[in-house]
């Protein structure tokens, strides 16, 4: 069976800036991402992404725009319940929301045309905007956790931790799992809300006071005297640091030292320096309006809690200050003091007092090359291309 995880425009545009530089299957919900689960939970299926087109070339795009297959939307946060109605549908039927496709059983070409025999109406758990990431977190991350731990023993857990809670809930499942290599010596973990859990050669340093349910995805660190509130996960070879709350750091990012980071999606390949604080409260404690690119505007909210949104490799300055709900796109580089707008389009450089200038993609792919090169990953020719685009898009926003 093929399935295919694709993206419709309006989706795309409401997930900005995280859907910028990846499908939305592979955004980070819980312990792993949207397209990981469903190779769990489908794992005979040939899995596909198709995003929006300046995406397709750099990953992937179905080949016969006739061939039947199961298109399945990127924004569907799957469970073993929506996965089989996904599977359940008969050829040419179709599950929608609203105006929404959320699955499809025929071909890509009547996709695009919405020529469907049957149309169900039915509001599968989906992302709408990319606050629903954070919102979404606690309660999939206990999914994903139950399915990963399922049948498997955990690595032991070192006796110079504290507990608070019993390590096994009543039906004897684990309430924290260590995967192999992964390290946790000194520290504290409350399991009363919750499960821990820590990845493949992931660690918790000494001090650190961790709240579940919590995820330390593969290499993970979270350095000494770290306060990790419940509801965060930390992907791939991120490191964290200071207080962090209700927040997803997809991978490969650093918040490494104190300041506070609750109610935020962070992507790939960012830096959060050393005492940089970000707001997710507003003083007269009324609803967030949040930056939407689809719309042009900001957008209300039915939020009061709600930190910054922050595209694939940006950088914030020592003692950075942002305002709630902050947006910043791809490749935003902000220091200095005082608070900037709270909405950055990407590429753009400076501070709230000297004023902000375009990032020059020339020394912005540089360095970019030279941190994902630290991770034994490299920047593409597609990548490249990829950025061009989103600076030539950019560039009507400022």
């Amino acid at each position: 069976m093929k399935i295919v995880l694709f993206d419709n425009k309006d989706a795309h545009y409401d997930l900005l800036p995280l859907s910028f530089t990846r499908p939305i299957c592979d955004f980070r919900v819980g312990i792993t991402t949207i397209r990981e689960k469903w190779s769990v939970l489908v794992p005979d299926a040939e899995l596909h992404a198709l995003p929006v087109d300046f995406l397709r070339a750099r990953f992937g795009c179905p080949d016969d725009p006739d061939e039947e297959m199961l298109f399945v939307s990127g924004t569907l946060v799957p469970d073993e319940d929506i996965a089989a109605r996904v599977l359940s549908l008969d050829s040419g039927a179709a599950v929608c929301c609203g105006d929404m496709t959320l699955a499809f059983r025929g071909s890509w070409r009547n996709l695009e045309s919405r020529n469907f025999n049957d149309v169900f109406q039915e509001d599968l758990r989906h992302l709408r905007q990319v606050y629903d990431v954070f919102l979404m977190n606690p309660s999939v991350m206990v999914e994903d956790f139950r399915r990963i731990t399922r049948g498997r023993k955990s690595q032991p857990l070192d006796e110079s931790n504290r507990v608070i809670g019993d390590l096994e809930d009543a039906d004897g499942n684990p309430m924290i799992f260590l995967e192999e290599g992964a390290k946790a010596e000194g520290a504290m973990f409350n399991l009363k809300q919750g499960p821990v859990y820590i990845g493949k050669d992931a660690a918790v340093m000494e001090g650190c006071c961790v709240k579940g349910p919590i995820a330390f995805c593969s290499h993970a660190v979270a350095r000494m005297g770290s306060k990790l509130y419940g509801g965060s996960t930390f992907g791939p070879y991120v490191k964290v640091g200071g207080e962090v709350d209700n927040s997803v750091i997809f991978g490969f990012s650093n918040k490494a030292h104190d300041g506070y980071l609750g109610n935020a999606v962070v992507g790939e390949w960012c830096n959060i320096g050393a005492g940089v604080n970000c707001s997710n409260l507003k003083n007269d404690y009324s609803k967030i309006r949040l930056w939407n690119y689809r719309l042009h505007s900001f957008a209300r909210t039915d939020l009061q809690f709600c930190g910054p949104i922050i595209g694939d490799h940006t950088k914030l300055g020592v003692n950075v200050m942002l305002n709630t709900a902050t947006v910043i796109g791809v490749g935003v580089n902000i220091y200095g003091s005082g608070f900037p707008r709270v909405f950055v389009p990407s590429f753009l450089e400076g501070s709230p007092t000297s004023g902000f200038a375009d990032v020059p993609m020339k020394r912005f792919l540089t360095i970019a090359e030279r941190v994902m090169a630290r991770r034994n990953v490299e920047l593409t020719d597609l990548d490249r291309v990829i950025f061009d685009r989103i600076f030539e898009y950019a560039s009507h926003l400022k």
